[in-house]
């Protein structure tokens, strides 16, 4: 795909520059994916945007939204003396006694993986602990659909993106519009999303990660709403489609069944899960081994359930920068490499204010 032209993304500001100007308010538009968050933060997007615009962090991040009960689970399947194979940003993120980094400094055996499928390499039994949104779980249900190699369990801790938003405008936060995930959405596709718009009349714009993909998302969010018209576009129309992948849709229906479960900071959310089906127990490693996540609150002092809901930033965190840092991180927002935490420590100046 060729870049857009300096002309056209100088456009595209003053555009944002008069939108900003004819609705003459703050704007606060949530960008749900972690990956944009990072993206925003490394290209200086908020530096170009008019005053009265304010970008919002998300739940898009698959490990931030992961409980600590959750973590509790996966270190307990380490103490039982299996293996435990899953992707590097869990690795540090704390639960309520360990890590699984730290457990890994005991001598437990911990693979970090950076496909579900790699886990068919490892000559051990292995409990795969597969975290991530509609994006990774289709690759996990096709290591499912491996076990009759029995070498493997499967911990599924999948989530679906749209409950999680309907949560947040429910509990309150003042949501104007959505940058919604493009990684995402090439799976599910667009439609999931009219919910914003008809129910709630929030503009939504599925966006990808190049500076100038996310300025024309929120552009075309700013224009929703100078009209009047909410509704729900597709700006990374080089990777989704309206109806998503139907082919990845499939094997997810085929594998998972949607189920209710705990988010950090949002609760118990109806139909926000993706467990395996029955016919797949046999490798399902909450039934083989017994298991089941513990609600455990967060340390006191950590605001990520707040971060990753839009209700405050990381810096309003005593912790942010002093007690809570990539190296020694109270909460995932602060592991991930998608974290909102992570990303203001990083790429904001703003670590050992």
């Amino acid at each position: 795909m060729d870049r857009p032209s300096t002309d056209y993304l100088e456009g595209i500001k003053k555009g944002i520059k008069d939108l900003a100007a004819f609705l003459g308010r703050e704007i606060r538009i949530m960008e749900v994916c972690g990956t944009h968050t990072v993206s925003i933060f490394r290209s200086g997007i908020r530096s170009l945007l008019p005053k009265n615009i304010r970008l919002i962090s998300g739940p898009g991040c698959p490990v931030c939204v992961t409980t600590r009960g959750e973590i509790d689970m996966v270190v307990k399947v380490l103490e039982m003396g299996y293996a435990v194979a899953t992707f590097g940003d869990l690795m540090r993120v704390p639960g309520s006694k360990s890590s699984l980094y730290r457990e890994r400094a005991k001598g437990r055996r911990v693979f970090v993986v950076t496909s579900p499928l790699d886990v068919l390499k490892i000559k051990e039994k292995v409990v795969f602990a597969a975290v991530g949104f509609e994006t990774t779980a289709p690759a996990t249900a096709v290591l499912a659909r491996e076990s009759w190699k029995n070498n493997f369990l499967i911990l599924s801790l999948h989530r679906i993106i749209p409950p999680a938003l309907r949560a947040v405008l429910e509990m309150g936060p003042s949501i104007d519009g959505f940058l919604l995930p493009g990684h995402v959405s090439a799976i599910i596709g667009a439609s999931p999303y009219r919910f914003l718009a008809d129910e709630f009349g929030r503009p939504g714009v599925v966006a990808g990660f190049e500076p100038g993909d996310i300025l024309e998302g929120i552009y075309a969010i700013l224009k929703m709403l100078a009209e009047g018209r909410p509704g729900i576009e597709i700006q990374y129309s080089r990777v989704v489609r309206e109806e998503g992948n139907e082919r990845a849709k499939k094997l997810i229906g085929e594998v998972f069944s949607v189920v209710d479960v705990e988010w950090r900071g949002l609760g118990l959310l109806p139909g926000s899960g993706l467990k395996l089906k029955e016919e797949f127990s046999h490798v399902d490693a909450e039934k083989v081994l017994d298991l089941a996540p513990v609600s455990v609150k967060d340390p006191k002092g950590c605001i990520c359930g707040e971060v990753i809901t839009g209700s405050k930033t990381p810096l309003d965190c005593p912790m942010f920068g002093r007690r809570c840092t990539p190296l020694d991180p109270l909460g995932p927002c602060m592991v991930s490499s998608e974290g909102t935490c992570a990303a203001y420590f990083k790429y904001g100046g703003f670590h050992g204010r």
